[in-house]
C-alpha cells in the first residue's frame, strides 16, 4: 500500500492488558478472552499495514517499579532491549534511539518526561503488544503514565501529552502507531475487584464508539478513581492524539472483574467534514449573504425587494442562480443548496412577510 508521506500518527488503539489473557484461570469466561483476543489481532493486523515506523505503547506500572523511589508522572524507556516480566520473560526489542530522542523532544513541548534504561517491561505493555501481532523482534517504544500512586497527572494532562507526544514524534519524522494498554473499570488489590463499574463504563464506551473522544474529558481525577477507571489516562492520551474521530473497530466485553474495551483508529486517510446544521458563511457567496442581510434587517431593502426583486438582485451583483432563487424567494434552496446560514434566510424570509403583511394593510 501507498505510505502517507509525511511524519505523524498513522493509527491508534485503545487496548486492555488483562493478567488473564497469559494465565486463563478457571475463573474466567474462556469464550469471551478469545473474542476479545481475535478483536485485538484485528485491529493489530489493520495498524501493521500502515507499515509505522514507530510503535509506541502507553501503559502504567502496577507497583513493579514507580511506587517508592521515584514516581514520574511519565517514563519512556531509552535502552534497546528489555526484560519482560511473568510469563513475557526475556528480551524485547526497544526503540531506544527514539526513546531517547523523544525526551528532548517532548521537553520542548513543555514535558519534562523522565527516562529509564533498565526497567522491565510489565505484562501491561507485552500482552497486547503480543496478542495484537507485534513480535518480540519488532521495537516497542514503551512510555510509563502514573495511573495509581497520587498525584497522578490529572485527565486534562494526559489528554494534552498525547497531543505533544504526537507533534513530537512528528518532527522526529516518525509515522507513529499509539497503543493505549489500559482497561475499563477495575480495582486491582481492593474490596471493590468483584464490582467494576458496568454502567459508567458503558457511557464512556458508546462515546468513543461513536467518535466522541473528548467525552473522557468529563471525568476529573477523583471520579477515575472512584469508578475504578484511573487506567483511562492512557485512553486519554491517546485522544488527545486522535482527537474526535470514529473507530473502525470497538469492542465492549463485561467480565465479573473488569470491563475489556479495545477501540482501532486507521488515521492515514483524512475524515470528511461533518455537515453542520449551522455551517459557515461560503466566502463565495459573499454578494448573496450581504443580500440577505440586508433583506433581514432593512425595511427599506425589503420594499426595493417587493417592488423590483430583479433590480434588488442587480444591485447587489448576483449571479443569475442566486438572483432565480432570492427573487422566487426560495428560502429553503438558498439554505440548503447555496449554504447560507439559516438565521440569515429564516431571518430574510419572516422581514419579507411581515413588510409585506403591513403594505397589504394599508
Amino acid at each position: 500500500m501507498n505510505r502517507t508521506p509525511l511524519p505523524c500518527v498513522v493509527g491508534a488503539a485503545i487496548v486492555p492488558h488483562a493478567p488473564q489473557f497469559l494465565s486463563l484461570p478457571e475463573t474466567e469466561d474462556a469464550a469471551q478472552v478469545e473474542r476479545v483476543r481475535v478483536a485485538l489481532r484485528q485491529i493489530g493486523d489493520r495498524l501493521r499495514a500502515l507499515e509505522p515506523d514507530c510503535i509506541v505503547v502507553l501503559s502504567n506500572d502496577h507497583g513493579d517499579h514507580f511506587v517508592t523511589h521515584c514516581v514520574p508522572p511519565f517514563c519512556v524507556h531509552a535502552a534497546t532491549s528489555a526484560d519482560g516480566m511473568h510469563k513475557h520473560r526475556g528480551d524485547w526489542r526497544v526503540d531506544g534511539i527514539t526513546g531517547q530522542a523523544l525526551v528532548g523532544a517532548m521537553g520542548e513541548e513543555g514535558f519534562d518526561i523522565a527516562f529509564t534504561l533498565d526497567a522491565r517491561l510489565p505484562t501491561a505493555f507485552t500482552i497486547p503488544y503480543e496478542f495484537m501481532g507485534f513480535g518480540r523482534d519488532i521495537p516497542m517504544l514503551p512510555v510509563f503514565v502514573n495511573a495509581y500512586v497520587p498525584p497522578q497527572p490529572d485527565p486534562l494532562r494526559c489528554h494534552r501529552f498525547g497531543a505533544a507526544l504526537a507533534r513530537a514524534l512528528a518532527r522526529l519524522g516518525k509515522r507513529t502507531v499509539l497503543i493505549g494498554s489500559g482497561g475499563l473499570s477495575h480495582y486491582p488489590g481492593t474490596v471493590h475487584y468483584p464490582h467494576p463499574d458496568v454502567q459508567g463504563d458503558q457511557r464512556i464506551f458508546d462515546a468513543v464508539a461513536a467518535g466522541q473522544l473528548s467525552h473522557m474529558l468529563a471525568y476529573d481525577a477523583q471520579q477515575l478513581d472512584r469508578s475504578g477507571n484511573v487506567e483511562l489516562r492512557m485512553a486519554l492520551a491517546v485522544a488527545g492524539a486522535v482527537g474526535n474521530r470514529v473507530p473502525f473497530a470497538s469492542l465492549f466485553e463485561p467480565s465479573w472483574h473488569h470491563v475489556y474495551a479495545a477501540f482501532g483508529w486507521d488515521l492515514s486517510e483524512p475524515v470528511p467534514e461533518p455537515a453542520l446544521i449551522y455551517p459557515a458563511l461560503p466566502g463565495q457567496r459573499v454578494p448573496l449573504v450581504r443580500a440577505l442581510f440586508a433583506l433581514r434587517t432593512t425595511a427599506a431593502s425589503v420594499d426595493h425587494f417587493l417592488d423590483d426583486a430583479a433590480g434588488f438582485c442587480a444591485g447587489f451583483g448576483l449571479d443569475p442562480d442566486e438572483t432565480e432563487a432570492l427573487s422566487a424567494r426560495a428560502f429553503e434552496r438558498l439554505r440548503d443548496d447555496f449554504g447560507i446560514h439559516a438565521l440569515l434566510t429564516s431571518g430574510a424570509a419572516t422581514h419579507i412577510r411581515l413588510v409585506a403583511g403591513k403594505r397589504s394593510a394599508t
